[in-house]
């Protein structure tokens, strides 16, 4: 059998079709041998090979040897079983890593978002206990400031006085904090500081807008509302939290052969996620 013929595997009556150069992707695994007739465990049934093992978790088994990646849904929870799927099909590498629930298994993710109303002006402390989504949130996130005549935190925008985008306030890797609405330049002149959140195009000005499309731009990112709080009574401030469930970084294997070699792998990280 050469390595562009596909094989045919029934497993616990799910039906595969893959080449053979997949299932030889770690030549000492049983798969491998199967193709050589070299292990009785796999019948081969009207050119079919049969499999009397679980067919679901046979798919997840399939995708790391198509991609060399681990990738499991969100709430998967079956990492034992998985595991000892990995270790039937002498696919130790994977198997060593299911062992290893906790590089896998989602985390759970918080943000907080405080919000308080001062005169014509409404203050925002974005927190979050990922450091990388608090980045991403702020390459979404752009204050513009510019002056203005007129009076008043609704005051329509003005289109002909170029606004100058400032740079969010960071404290740390974990947090961002910026204002928007207008505060008393000089005689008539407002200084005024606009919001505007990708894919939003708008710039608005009035903060109650403000934090109804933040709330909306988080709960369109995944996060879940748990909930509302007031923690400053005497300055009004908000506090808004929110969780969600957030994979962890995913693992990619590299595989090191030499002719007649069985093959090394290596587990490294396909992304690097900060502030875990």
């Amino acid at each position: 059998m050469t390595s562009r013929e596909v094989v045919v595997l029934s497993v616990g009556g799910m039906r595969f079709v893959t080449r053979a150069s997949t299932l030889q992707q770690f030549p000492e695994s049983r798969l491998a041998r199967m193709l050589n007739d070299d292990d009785r465990e796999f019948k081969l049934v009207s050119g079919e090979f049969f499999v009397d093992r679980d067919g679901a978790l046979f798919s997840y088994i399939m995708d790391f040897l198509r991609t060399l990646q681990v990738s499991l849904p969100t709430d998967f929870s079956d990492y034992q079983r998985l595991q000892r799927e990995a270790e039937f099909y002498g696919l130790y590498p994977l198997a060593n890593l299911l062992s290893q629930e906790h590089l896998l298994k989602p985390r759970l993710e918080i943000l907080e978002v405080r919000f308080s109303l001062q005169e014509m002006q409404a203050f925002f402390r974005i927190f979050g206990s990922c450091s990388t989504t608090i980045e991403a949130l702020a390459e979404q996130i752009t204050v513009f400031t510019g002056q203005q005549s007129g009076q008043g935190w609704n005051s329509p925008f003005p289109s002909q006085k170029p606004l100058v985008p400032l740079p969010l306030e960071r404290p740390s890797h974990h947090d961002m904090v910026f204002l928007c609405g207008t505060e008393y330049s000089a005689g008539d002149q407002f200084v005024a500081r606009y919001v505007s959140i990708k894919p939003d195009n708008r710039k608005l000005i009035n903060g109650t807008n403000v934090l109804g499309l933040l709330l909306d731009t988080l709960l369109k990112d995944g996060f879940r509302l748990i909930s509302t709080r007031t923690v400053v009574s005497e300055e009004k401030v908000e506090c808004y939290t929110f969780e969600r469930m957030k994979r962890a970084a995913g693992l990619t294997f590299t595989v090191n052969q030499t002719p007649g070699s069985s093959g090394v792998a290596q587990a490294r990280r396909s992304q690097v996620q900060k502030g875990k």
